[in-house]
């Protein structure tokens, strides 16, 4: 086992930011690194940079540190080769180039040069013969700078969506990043610099825990949460979380939705509220929440929270004032526009922000377009009309490729004045988003009208084939590709990449909008039912592999579909398809178990049954639906009313036909037993070893395995170890040999505790290291703290002091991030951690502050042996 007490901290970024790793000889180019710094820097990435490190390191050590936190690799050759340390054979800039990782994308700027080392010039060409490599020459720090900026714009646009890795090559590792963190703009942000700072100000200020970013859709109320998120990240310490609320139509989600962003899973064993509230105490951090108009009837919900974590501050994006006790409005305004009548100013540094952001975005689709003393009056007369509204600014300068300047302006001054005395109902900034949009869709073709309204149905992101399965007897059917490629060129549908396949995505009014014509149409309720079926067909085609071999790839498959499936779901209640809703949820029960979405699910089932009224249901749908309702009331509020209901799910699932669902609800019923004030145990065990014969009968080795968990924890409790360590044994067994990874690393954690308890010391350790390399396959944060704690008490029971101690609080700090609690009496490491406080509490103490600083992945390398490292590196990169 490796220790890392006496070793060199990994280096880190002092953000989360995606780093850019920046190569190359530090004298020669020393121009030239400060270009490329300046142009990471303007596109708020991270510059990782060597001479930034401290020197007592050993290069290779730093360099390799800097490296595997890095997201972008940036090498700038010039003429020399750069030194040879001794006892090496190559440069610190070749093994840079070398160590990178095969992945991780490389972009390569060669500075002409009339002579260059015969070994600089070896490694260019094998550069050039590197297909996962991109190369540019280069004459002066100037060109470099710019030309870095825009690669770099190039290649979040290919190759991230919002934060993430989008072609990453391990689909854990993708899905992880996609949580919470700020998105990446894929555009320059234009005229906020005085809005980011004036909000930046009021969080500073401390003194209001609610600040909302109040304005019509399309005003840029997002960008700036988004910009302002990335500029106080000094301010909070603790973190930054980027909740979006798009797609979040039910008041009851907010908290769900706040819970999975923080990386909480909501397995039902406590209340939501509670664990959220455990999760930010004591912590600086800043929680943006996006879209909040959808569900403001929920904002009493944040002086709950942030009354209960008083240095948890939120930032809100919301078009109406939320009226709750400490909130701050800051009124998100329009960008400024040329003064009066005043032409829009050729002078780059006199132009008007609403100016500069029409010649931008027209500069991406037109090339060369610049502001001339011929269209500056156009220019200005649009904006103008446009009332400084950013999205509107946008659209019409997306028409630049088919009309003029004075084209757009005069079919503007025509067309806006009837459009807005139509919806008069709105505010007069509301109004002209509604017109614009109106007048950029009149515009387009038939076909492409319509689908951008079909387009509506979708939530957040969707693919070419969901669009494909919806265009079946539409009158764009045979015609996606070119159709969207059509949106897209009008600003009104973005296209992205993730996993390495486009997805595309409307913003929030926009879909609004469509959703709104379509229902005007008459079309809306048959466009939802395409839409839940195909997503229906999917759960059925990757739901079988949740309990095998398939489990992580189905996870982060469904995970990323996640606002698709909740609008299924909401569109097969919403038409009535009631019994379909149920099987839709059924299918889904490992995922919604191994994710942690009962409480969401709990919400729609309880819709479902209120339907049930006008709508007869099957007895499976009725059972479904009990069940998934009751499940977090037997951890959270046991009552004989809970099991009596439990077992009436038992009646309905065998009457029905489904015996195996019926055993896995008596098991269900069992376990609520369990946590009755008076728990009838003698009656639980019974019930739980009747479900295990019945699933086993059955085949259905996911569900045998959670419930053999369940039967050790209870024998464990009562004292029976030796029959714990049978069922834990069994329960491993079978998830194993499923492939259940996720019920494998619960199963594991508990046999390794019981096996340190029981003096198998060695047997405990290897099953930890085992189900710390799980719970990081599937990004399990709660398994991983449970094995953090098991790898302590085997280091405490060696003496390790300082690792043990660093490892429990590391551990702690996981725990109290996401809110998880444990059971005293399966608290293995605790003992071992007051002897050597007592032994050495000076270790202990350097241990613990050590821990305290601890990165997940820091803590995890320090648990594993050296040999273990590699095979995680590329998990943890993302973590």
């Amino acid at each position: 086992m490796v220790n890392l007490q006496h070793q060199h901290p990994v280096i880190r970024t002092p953000d989360q930011r995606i780093r850019v790793f920046v190569s190359s000889t530090l004298r020669e180019l020393a121009d030239e690194r400060r270009a490329v710094r300046a142009a990471i820097e303007r596109m708020r990435l991270a510059p990782v940079m060597f001479e930034l490190g401290a020197r007592p390191h050993p290069p290779r050590e730093l360099y390799r540190s800097y490296l595997s936190q890095s997201d972008v690799f940036v090498g700038i050759y010039g003429s020399s080769y750069g030194w040879v340390a001794p006892d090496e054979e190559i440069s610190g800039l070749e093994d840079e180039y070398n160590l990178a990782p095969k992945t991780m994308p490389k972009l390569i700027y060669i500075k002409n040069a009339d002579t260059r080392d015969e070994r600089l010039a070896d490694l260019i060409a094998r550069i050039q013969a590197d297909d996962t490599a991109a190369y540019l020459h280069f004459h002066s720090p100037e060109d470099l700078e710019d030309q870095v900026a825009d690669d770099l714009a190039m290649l979040l646009a290919e190759r991230f969506d919002e934060s993430q890795v989008v072609a990453d090559p391990d689909p854990e590792a993708a899905a992880a990043a996609l949580v919470a963190r700020v998105p990446v703009p894929y555009t320059t942000t234009i005229g906020r610099d005085g809005d980011i700072a004036a909000v930046r100000d009021l969080l500073a200020r401390g003194t209001d825990r609610v600040v909302s970013l109040l304005g019509p859709g399309g005003i840029g109320k997002s960008r700036l949460a988004i910009e302002t998120a990335l500029a106080t990240e000094d301010l909070f310490p603790d973190g930054t979380y980027f909740v979006l609320l798009e797609g979040v139509l039910e008041p009851g989600l907010l908290l769900p939705t706040i819970a999975y962003h923080l990386g909480i899973r909501d397995n039902g064993e406590a209340a939501l509220e509670e664990r959220i509230s455990h999760a930010l105490a004591e912590r600086k951090v800043l929680v943006v929440l996006d879209n909040f108009e959808q569900i403001v009837e929920a904002a009493p919900v944040l002086v709950r929270l942030y009354t209960v974590a008083p240095t948890a501050t939120f930032l809100v994006t919301s078009r109406v004032v939320l009226r709750i006790r400490g909130e701050r409005v800051y009124e998100v305004p329009p960008l400024s526009t040329p003064p009066g009548n005043n032409p829009a100013s050729v002078d780059r540094a006199t132009r008007s922000a609403a100016v500069s952001l029409f010649l931008d975005r027209a500069q991406a689709v037109k090339p060369g377009f610049e502001v001339t003393a011929e269209n500056a009056a156009d220019l200005a007369d649009i904006c103008r009309q446009l009332d400084g509204l950013p999205l509107a600014i946008e659209l019409a300068a997306a028409k630049v490729r088919i009309l003029t300047p004075a084209g757009i302006s005069q079919r503007l001054g025509q067309s806006l004045p009837l459009l807005t005395a139509a919806v008069r109902d709105l505010p007069e900034r509301h109004r002209t988003m509604r017109a614009t949009i109106d007048w950029s869709v009149s515009l387009l073709p038939d076909e492409q009208r319509e689908l951008l309204e079909d387009l509506g149905v979708f939530a957040t992101r969707f693919t070419l084939d969901a669009v494909e399965a919806l265009g079946v007897g539409r009158s764009w059917e045979g015609l996606e590709i070119d159709s969207l490629a059509a949106l897209v060129d009008a600003s009104l549908v973005k296209q992205t990449e993730m996993g390495g396949r486009s997805v595309f995505s409307l913003l929030a009014i926009v879909r609004e909008y469509s959703l709104g014509r379509l229902k005007a149409r008459g079309e809306a309720d048959r466009v939802r039912a395409a839409h839940a079926d195909y997503y229906f067909d999917l759960v059925r085609r990757v739901a079988p592999g949740l309990g095998g071999q398939a489990q992580a790839e189905a996870v982060v498959q469904l995970g990323l579909e996640l606002p698709n499936l909740r609008a299924a779901v909401r569109h097969l209640i919403y038409t009535d398809r009631l019994d379909d809703a149920g099987d839709f949820a059924w299918c889904l029960l490992i995922y919604w178990w191994i994710s942690g979405f009962f409480a969401e699910v709990r919400l729609w089932m309880l819709e479902l049954l209120d339907k049930q009224h006008d709508r007869p249901i099957t007895q499976h749908t009725r059972a479904v639906a009990w069940f998934l309702a009751l499940w977090g009331e037997m951890w959270q509020r046991p009552s004989e009313q809970v099991v009596a209901g439990l077992g009436e799910c038992v009646r309905l699932f065998t009457e029905s036909g489904d015996e195996g669902a019926a055993a896995m609800a008596l098991a269900a019923r069992a376990t609520a037993r369990v946590q009755l004030r008076d728990p009838n145990i003698a009656k639980a065990e019974k019930e739980l070893r009747k479900a295990v014969a019945k699933l086993r009968e059955f085949g259905n080795d996911w569900a045998e395995a959670i419930t053999e968990v369940s039967l050790g924890r209870l024998a464990w409790v009562r004292g029976e170890t030796d029959t714990a360590l049978g069922h834990f044994d069994r329960a491993t067994e079978l998830a194993s040999a499923g492939g259940d990874i996720f019920t494998t690393s619960v199963a594991g954690n508990l046999r390794s505790r019981l096996n340190f308890q029981l003096g198998n010391i060695e047997e405990a350790e290897r099953e930890f290291i085992l189900t710390l390399l799980l719970s990081v396959r599937l990004h399990y944060e709660e398994g991983v703290a449970y094995s953090l704690e098991g790898i302590c008490a085997v280091a405490a029971a060696h003496g390790e002091a300082w690792r043990a101690s660093a490892l429990a609080v590391a551990a702690g700090v996981i725990r109290r991030r996401i809110g998880i609690f444990d059971v005293g009496a399966f608290t293995v490491h605790t003992p071992y951690l007051d002897i050597l406080r007592g032994r050495d509490p000076d270790s202990v103490a350097a241990g613990e502050a050590a821990g305290a600083e601890l990165s997940v992945p820091e803590a995890v390398r320090l648990a594993l042996p050296e040999s273990e490292h590699h095979g995680v590196a590329e998990a943890l990169r993302h973590w």
